[in-house]
């Protein structure tokens, strides 16, 4: 017999036994159900995530006063809260010292203001983000209509703003926003630009924003209200560590921190971000994946009994088939394929209500579908292996049945 044939064979053989094979087939589908439906729900949110920390521009860091995550227990933000905050004066003496940047820019936020326009009002979500132009550039933003902040508007503090699709939505519907006075905190500020629309993050907007001159932030909370987050871009990928191990050093002799010392200031990346995030899934996806092992190791227990069964059930017919011709190892085939049949139907049918029920689960987070290619993979591989390891011995023993025996068996 040639393949096809023994495959074809075995396929008949699970047709005619449906019920033994769906009982099979149902421990497979939880072992590899459990597994995908949790890694879909993880990558659905690690891609949220990381699209959401991939705010600035490809080659740049930012240096800031708080880490980017932070763990360490309840005391663990009093330690960062007692560092000295950065001021301008630290960005303009790393901006005079540092090279191999392309771009190097400062910025200082307020958060959960309202926006008024005459007699109209936005909700207190809006964020007011002051920039120098270097700041613009290295986080990736692009001005939709009209024009970007410059060089002029921060040396004289011009009372000017960029906004984000929100604030139009709430202040100018049918108006054209451009020229236009808003007011920011009883501020008047002009809108010379829309910057262009953001992905959201889990569902939330990241356009309520406005935009002004770094200096005109000052000038209306203070130059001490928050502290800065200074934004550096290398001039390549190939500098990039370089420039940030620089940088590091400049801020640590501008900052005064002595030999020995950890830093007072964090590095953030987007790439520490991911970083991070992937160090904080990976326990879940271990914990995820010794769990459907230990629930695909019971279901071959099963496949192997079930199939011990069948060859019980089976020897007369394979008593025959061997009388006939056929040999050893097309009784050991024909076995082992029902095993694996079995395996991967079981697999296919986890893998597609994983997906299912886990992106349905992950949309009442906000989060994008996704479907973790790898774990699909992987998944398919253990239901290979299942049915090979455990297929083996029931395939074994039935091809090395005695044929004038089996044919006696009743």
């Amino acid at each position: 017999m040639d393949f096809s044939q023994i495959f074809s064979v075995s396929l008949n053989s699970l047709n005619n036994n449906k019920l033994r094979a769906s009982l099979t087939i149902l421990g497979v589908v939880v072992g590899i159900f459990s597994i995908i439906v949790i890694m879909t729900i993880i990558t659905m949110l690690q891609n949220s995530i990381e699209n959401g920390v991939s705010q600035l521009s490809k080659n740049t860091f930012q240096i800031q006063k708080f880490p980017a995550m932070m763990g360490g227990g309840p005391g663990s933000r009093a330690k960062f809260r007692n560092r000295k905050d950065i001021t301008m004066e630290d960005f303009y003496k790393l901006e005079e010292t540092l090279k191999g940047v392309k771009y190097i820019g400062a910025e200082q936020w307020q958060f959960g203001k309202v926006i008024k326009y005459k007699n109209l009002s936005t909700n207190p979500n809006i964020q007011i983000i002051g920039e120098t132009t270097g700041g613009i550039q290295t986080n990736d933003w692009h001005v939709e209509f009209g024009r970007s902040i410059n060089e002029q508007d921060v040396q004289y503090s011009a009372n000017v703003c960029l906004i984000g699709n929100d604030v139009i939505e709430k202040l100018f519907p049918g108006i054209d926003p451009i020229g236009q006075t808003i007011k920011v905190d009883n501020y008047p500020l002009m809108v010379i630009g829309i910057l262009e629309q953001q992905a959201q993050m889990f569902g939330s907007s990241r356009d309520s924003r406005v935009v002004l001159p770094i200096s005109t932030f000052q000038n209306i909370y203070g130059r001490r209200s928050r502290s800065v987050n200074i934004m550096v871009m290398s001039e390549s990928k190939e500098n990039y560590d370089d420039v940030i191990e620089s940088a590091t050093g400049h801020m640590r002799t501008i900052r005064k921190v002595k030999p020995g010392e950890e830093n007072d200031f964090d590095i953030f990346s987007n790439e520490s971000m991911i970083s991070q995030i992937n160090v904080m899934t990976g326990g879940i996806k271990i914990g995820a994946l010794v769990v459907s092992i230990i629930a695909l190791l019971a279901a071959g227990v099963g496949i192997m009994n079930i199939m011990l069964v069948s060859v019980t059930e089976r020897t007369k017919e394979i008593g025959i088939r061997k009388a006939v011709g056929a040999k050893r190892s097309n009784i050991l085939t024909q076995f082992l394929i029902e095993a694996i049949v079995l395996c991967l139907i079981g697999g296919f049918v986890g893998i597609l209500l994983g997906v299912g029920i886990g992106n349905l689960a992950g949309s009442f987070l906000n989060a994008q579908s996704a479907i973790p290619y790898d774990w699909v993979a992987i998944g398919l591989s253990l239901c290979v292996l299942v049915g090979i390891i455990f297929g083996t011995y029931p395939a074994y023993k039935a091809s090395n049945l005695d044929p004038i025996e089996a044919l006696r068996y009743e």
